[in-house]
């Protein structure tokens, strides 16, 4: 009665539960909310805080009575009550009424999920979407939301092959008549980059930094080769372990490159391990078309040049990479053929 009253509508919405950020897309209008997958709670009574942008200031910031964390590991859920409040909190965001005590009545929402989950864990994505207020919860696969997002035909008999590298994992997959042929996941994304940049300064330099200051370096003089990083210089402030002291340091774009390779080249081995087992016929689609690049991780200046020269293969960076998965969710909602195919088989696949 009171959305005939007030002309109300329920937007469906696309989320990428995402391990740095969380992305939300209300059905007809965009992605709506960009925020950092962090919660800033109170230790004992669990009383949110702040959620996003907010929470991230906090992190390695707060008193003992305050807790900042991120509700999700490894594309997965760490804290389910965290990550409820976190969604709770952008639902409700885009579904209150300014003005009024009425709220829009509850979305269906696609949340994009990793590939390599349990039951169990796609059980925990589902409480926790309805638990925040969803009406209906779908799920599907990360690469294959990617798929979508940037405008693979997904259901061409030719196959096409999505590498999406995201906070916790990377993802990729070979796609090819509306299904994954056959796909690998492994917990080596962005997270790991900045925990490698952290325990190279601390064993190459004693400088101990943060996780905030590490994404910071690898933002701002990080790439994949030494002809994408070039002769750019930081300046990081850390603490010196021998000393205890405070310290600066100038680091290099060629010693952050180092310290990335081990995990860029075990992203790489796993991409050479997919292509080794994909049938030939769809090898040959993949050298033709060439390989897609999608998450915040193919941000990384010469990834792209990187990961072909290793594959021997052409690769390239979609448009707007971090939003491809949140794309593709909300291209679902807009495709009832698609949405039908998820709500049946529990997943594109």
């Amino acid at each position: 009665m009171v959305d005939k009253l007030f002309g109300l509508v329920s937007y469906d919405l696309g989320i990428d539960l995402g391990t740095a950020n969380t992305l939300v897309l209300v059905r007809g209008k965009g992605i709506i909310i960009r925020e950092p997958s962090v919660v800033a709670m109170q230790r004992k009574t669990k009383r949110v805080i702040a959620v996003g942008g907010d929470a991230k200031k906090m992190v390695g910031r707060t008193p003992a009575n305050i807790l900042a964390i991120s509700p999700l590991s490894d594309g997965v859920i760490a804290d389910f009550d965290a990550t409820a409040a976190m969604l709770r909190h952008y639902i409700g965001k885009i579904h209150t009424l300014p003005g009024t005590f009425f709220k829009i009545p509850r979305p269906r929402v696609v949340v994009g999920i990793p590939s390599g989950v349990t039951e169990v864990e796609r059980r925990a994505v589902q409480e926790a979407a309805m638990n925040a207020g969803a009406r209906k919860a779908y799920l599907i696969e990360e690469p294959m939301a990617a798929a979508i997002g940037v405008g693979i035909n997904i259901d061409d008999s030719r196959g096409s092959m999505i590498v999406d590298i995201g906070g916790g994992t990377s993802e990729m997959a070979v796609v090819a008549l509306g299904g994954i042929v056959i796909n690998k996941s492994i917990r080596m994304a962005g997270k790991e980059m900045d925990a490698a940049i952290i325990n190279f300064l601390r064993l190459k330099n004693g400088l101990l930094i943060g996780e905030r200051t590490a994404e910071e370096i690898k933002i701002g003089i990080g790439s994949a080769d030494g002809k994408a990083a070039g002769e750019k210089y930081a300046v990081i402030r850390g603490r010196d372990l021998e000393t205890g002291l405070p310290k600066s340091l100038r680091v290099s774009a060629g010693e952050i490159q180092e310290a990335l390779s081990p995990v860029l080249n075990q992203i790489v081995d796993m991409i050479k391990n997919l292509i080794e087992e994909t049938p030939p016929e769809l090898v040959a689609d993949i050298m033709e078309r060439g390989m897609v690049l999608a998450g915040g991780g193919s941000l990384l200046p010469g990834i792209d040049k990187f990961i072909a020269e290793a594959t021997k293969m052409p690769v390239w960076v979609t448009e707007e990479p971090m939003a491809a998965v949140v794309r593709g969710c909300g291209k679902v909602l807009e495709n009832d053929t698609l949405l039908h195919r998820v709500r049946v088989t529990g997943g594109l696949r």
